[in-house]
């Protein structure tokens, strides 16, 4: 009796500890994404989101279409951090995640953010593209990429981190054109 008594005890105080963990830090998921990346030879791919962020769903969504998801999922290690939860929610978000946000100069950008990085963990891009607005050359966000230009932008990025071909490139295209 005492032997089921002190497991049940063990168990009680492994779920309660188990619900009190919070999500994974940053730092601990590019970790593992890297050693993933190494090990697959494939880059790193991580999505900057949130539970409420609409277009960060439908990055997702694109990215897991059948159509193109073997495309993506054969070139990279794709990972998520959450940062800029809404109030009540702020315990999703990873920590250490809008520190390193920051740190590639998307705090002030919107959701989705996304960076590539090779599996040595050499920054490579990330969803900013240049743009010209009354002359002046700024850098914008193109979170889930629908736009003609966005999804432009995105295309070129995927030419210089993977070797997806013209054709698989063009089905990454057209499905990305849909989220317009």
């Amino acid at each position: 009796m005492k032997k089921i008594s002190s497991l049940i005890l063990i168990l009680i105080t492994g779920l309660v500890s188990y619900s009190q963990m919070g999500p994974a830090s940053a730092e601990e998921i590019m970790k593992e994404a890297y050693a993933a990346a190494r090990k697959e030879s494939k880059k790193v791919m991580v999505i900057f989101h949130a539970s409420w962020c609409g277009w960060c769903h439908k990055m997702d969504t694109a990215l897991n279409d059948p159509s193109v998801k073997v495309y993506f999922d054969n070139n990279f290690v794709i990972r998520h951090l959450v940062v800029f939860e809404s109030k009540g929610k702020e315990k999703l978000e990873n920590p250490g995640a809008l520190e390193m946000l920051a740190k590639y100069n998307g705090k002030d950008d919107g959701i989705p953010f996304w960076l590539i990085f090779d599996k040595d963990e050499k920054f490579l891009a990330d969803s900013r593209m240049k743009t010209t607005a009354n002359g002046v050359e700024k850098l914008q966000n193109t979170g889930c990429p629908a736009s003609q230009e966005e999804v432009k932008h995105f295309i070129e990025v995927l030419k210089k981190t993977t070797s997806l071909s013209e054709d698989e490139l063009e089905k990454i295209r057209i499905r990305f054109r849909r989220n317009e």
